[in-house]
């Protein structure tokens, strides 16, 4: 990730005109109506009309849908929903603007149709929604996308405004340059278009990067698949994507995992508890059943983190010190890898080039032999 998007902020699609920063302001502070802006905590207001409006369209609401937004700002984005939905629920966790908000709709018969929810998004239970239109912290994109995806009731469609390379890198396709984890993690769950670029000349103060307005549809019924297993398999196979499988998969590091985790699956019996097939969606917070009582509660929540410290990291093979036993244990894990690759013909595939059909039939022929993707072994 280029060095200026890091982290660009929050941008808000729904305030009014903007005014002229504070004369008291040092180039990081800025004033809206009578709200200090602080460009440092990434607060950048959206000055384009006709890109709020564009949302509006791209949603397609009905006057029967329940809409959720998040981070309403100051309300520019949240009465232009009003206008159209049968009810809004908007969630700010910045206790400036949700007073500016009620403020700004203090009298008016809109107000008896939104449901403002002051708390952090992350931390909340998803009440019901049909619809979801917002433009969203871009610091927490990633752990939003997915708290979304993992909503147990189905809605229609989110239209969210991101930071450009993130909404590139959820709808990429096998062999684009951006096709990543989060790309197959993403489209696993849900259909990812691209709608339009939202220039950062539209906002101001203007962040470092542009932005991009994205849908993402739901899919009803969900693959049938052990969600933690699946983000597992993925982060081995996305950790050096342009390598191939057979290199991937034959590396020692790897051998020795796979090792590590048969043998412990004969301590257990045998038996994992994470079949092909025992993985659902959440009911509460994203839930996942099916799988070994330690599992985290929502894999998805998190997964996508730009460095997170679970990666595994696939070194070449090294030569030194190994037990006859180890050595035996990882013969067999040669042997079994050796059986799947050759099963699927990928050994000589890329990650990068293949698609969630592909990754779906290597995950069942991995379980087929015995082959588990939880615990150390995804992480």
């Amino acid at each position: 990730m280029p060095k200026d998007s890091k982290k660009p902020g929050m941008a808000r699609a729904n305030a009014a005109p903007y005014s002229k920063p504070s004369s008291s302001g040092s180039g990081g502070e800025h004033r809206h109506v009578g709200v200090h802006l602080h460009h440092s905590l990434g607060q950048h207001l959206l000055k384009n009309p006709l890109v709020t409006q564009a949302m509006i369209e791209k949603a397609s609401i009905k006057g029967t849908d329940t809409v959720l937004e998040i981070g309403p700002g100051t309300g520019n984005l949240t009465l232009k929903l009003l206008e159209t939905a049968k009810k809004v629920i908007a969630c700010e966790h910045d206790p400036r603007m949700v007073v500016e908000l009620q403020k700004r709709l203090h009298g008016t018969e809109m107000m008896s149709r939104l449901t403002l929810i002051h708390s952090d998004f992350l931390k909340i239970q998803l009440p019901f929604f049909n619809l979801c239109v917002a433009n969203i912290p871009y610091q927490i994109s990633s752990p939003l996308v997915f708290k979304l995806l993992a909503h147990p009731h189905k809605f229609r469609c989110a239209i969210l405004m991101v930071q450009r390379e993130f909404g590139m890198r959820l709808c990429a396709k096998p062999g684009d340059e951006l096709y990543c984890r989060l790309s197959v993690n993403t489209q696993l769950l849900a259909k990812a278009d691209h709608l339009m670029k939202v220039s950062k000349n539209s906002f101001r103060p203007p962040p470092k990067v542009d932005s991009s307005v994205v849908r993402l549809e739901p899919k009803n019924p969900v693959p049938s698949i052990n969600f933690i297993e699946w983000d597992g398999l993925i982060r081995l196979c996305f950790n050096r994507k342009n390598k191939t499988l057979g290199a991937i998969f034959r590396t020692k590091s790897v051998l020795k995992l796979i090792a590590d985790n048969l043998r412990t699956q004969r301590a257990l019996g045998g038996g994992t508890g994470a079949e092909v097939g025992g993985g659902t969606r959440a009911e509460a917070g994203g839930a996942v059943h099916g799988t070994v009582a330690l599992a985290p509660a929502n894999p998805f929540s998190a997964v996508l983190a730009a460095n997170s410290s679970m990666d595994v990291e696939v070194d070449e093979d090294e030569e030194g010190g190994t037990s006859a036993a180890l050595k035996g244990e990882l013969a067999t894990a040669r042997q079994l890898v050796d059986q799947v690759l050759e099963a699927t013909g990928f050994a000589e595939q890329r990650s990068s080039k293949l698609d969630l059909d592909d990754f779906m039939l290597l995950l069942a022929r991995f379980n087929e032999v015995g082959i588990h993707f939880q615990g150390s072994l995804g992480d």
